[in-house]
């Protein structure tokens, strides 16, 4: 059984940092790019940011970009979103999910192969 596991959401304050992992089991996931997609409530879901197998490349969306950081461990299946100068809005359950798109075109991808179950994260100002 494949799956997706998020851990490190929780509750913040604005400026503050955190680090959310994916950890993927029962496959491999050789040649899958991996991301991060939240919502918030009331809204729709939207693309955070995205890395290939390889690390070598990433893609992440105008609004988060350098405040977050997407990295992954192959030798742990582990995918990480590194989160800093948090904003109120940046509120949200973070999804974690893997995909064999190229990373450039995730923000248009709306069913990728494999989906985590979710992390809050709540920034307050």
């Amino acid at each position: 059984q494949v799956q997706l596991v998020e851990s490190g959401g929780g509750s913040v304050q604005a400026g503050d940092s955190l680090r959310l992992s994916c950890a993927a089991s029962g496959r491999t996931f050789s040649g899958h790019a991996m991301g991060w997609f939240r919502q918030a409530a009331g809204k729709e879901r939207e693309f955070v940011a995205a890395i290939s197998w390889s690390g070598g490349n990433t893609h992440s969306a105008d609004s988060v970009k350098g405040r977050f950081t997407i990295s992954r461990d192959n030798g742990k299946n582990t995918v990480y979103l590194q989160m800093t100068n948090l904003k109120p809005e940046d509120t949200a359950v973070y999804y974690c999910a893997a995909d064999t798109y190229p990373v450039t075109s995730w923000s248009g991808l709306n069913a990728p192969d494999y989906w985590g179950q979710g992390t809050q994260v709540t920034v307050s100002s």
